[in-house]
């Protein structure tokens, strides 16, 4: 049987929290930056609702749902998405068996109504009518406005709330209003080697050392040059490589072909020149990298017939003749 509470006479439906793991593997400062947002210091004290930024897949999420386990709070995740409406984030009609309109609490309300921990992920996804819908949750009030059910609803005491956010580019731009609600801005970065290779034998305490040291390599690699590849490219090229090796027992793929083919199907073949792409990118981004020109698309820049070096050579053959 669901769970329902009443609020003002209406019947409402809860949902069920996240029992994912979540484990959070190093980084110890950003986990208590976060628990530090939540605590409540004084009765007349409110807890804070942060804004966790980071590349994709850097573990942002997973470092809300470790938070949650440390205050033992049962934890829900709301995934934000361009099409969410104030009508999702908050109550949804539905039109039971019997032909009436029931009410289900999405899992950020039934978060603020047991007194949980609510993860907003990806929340620069969605649009700013949804976002107006929170306005008073975010601040001293404390509450939510349902117009669909006609309630309005309070959040519990111990109810908390983080928001995740990616560093790409698509996504909405989060209004000022809203901005200055979600304080302060956790910032999380790319692991250690130690710890990014703990994190891969934690996901995948099944591989071989060799698979994951090259693996780890090649992400610190990647991170030095400051390239998108994150942890979770890296899990995703090790699955698949070992797959590729354990498909048939009788005639195994080497490792090392096993592995390159996929960081070739995972990331592009690109990603097995790491300095070349960083190159590309550095040149595409701007800076002290020289634009690219329409030579660059037909040649490789080490190429005696990219127009580049055909003009250093006619310097050079200027200066002979000098």
């Amino acid at each position: 049987m669901a769970e329902f509470v009443e609020i003002d006479g209406i019947r409402v439906f809860l949902g069920k929290p996240d029992t994912s793991p979540g484990e959070w593997i190093g980084q110890r400062e950003i986990l208590k930056q976060l628990l530090a947002c939540w605590l409540v210091v004084d009765p007349r004290d409110r807890p804070l609702s942060p804004r966790i930024v980071g590349m994709p897949g850097i573990g942002k999420t997973t470092l809300g749902m470790a938070a949650a386990q440390v205050r033992k709070q049962p934890l829900y995740i709301y995934q934000c998405t361009s099409d969410t409406r104030p009508e999702d984030l908050l109550i949804t009609p539905v039109l039971a068996e019997s032909g009436k309109i029931i009410y289900h609490a999405s899992s950020l309300v039934t978060a603020m109504i047991r007194g949980g921990v609510c993860i907003l992920d990806e929340g620069n996804r969605m649009n700013e009518k949804s976002w107006a819908s929170l306005a008073p949750l975010l601040d001293h009030r404390r509450y939510v406005e349902s117009i669909v059910a006609g309630i309005t609803i309070p959040a519990h005491p111990d109810f908390r709330c983080a928001v995740t956010m990616n560093d790409d580019e698509s996504t909405f731009e989060v209004p000022d209003y809203i901005l200055s609600r979600l304080q302060p801005t956790l910032t999380v970065g790319y692991p250690a080697r130690q710890d990014e290779l703990s994190i891969l034998k934690y996901h995948l305490p099944f591989a071989e050392a060799e698979m994951l040291n090259l693996t780890v390599e090649f992400l610190q690699a990647a991170h030095a040059l400051k390239l998108d590849f994150s942890t979770r490219d890296g899990l995703s090229i090790l699955r698949y490589a070992l797959k590729r090796i354990a498909q048939d027992p009788t005639h195994p793929v080497a490792k090392d072909v096993a592995w390159s083919e996929a960081v070739m199907r995972c990331l592009g073949d690109e990603a097995l020149n790491l300095d070349e792409l960083a190159r590309r990118k550095s040149r595409t981004l701007g800076g002290s990298a020289v634009p690219m020109g329409l030579g660059d698309f037909f040649f490789n820049p080490d190429d005696p017939l990219h127009p580049d070096n055909l003009e250093d050579d006619d310097d050079e053959e200027d200066d002979d003749e000098t």
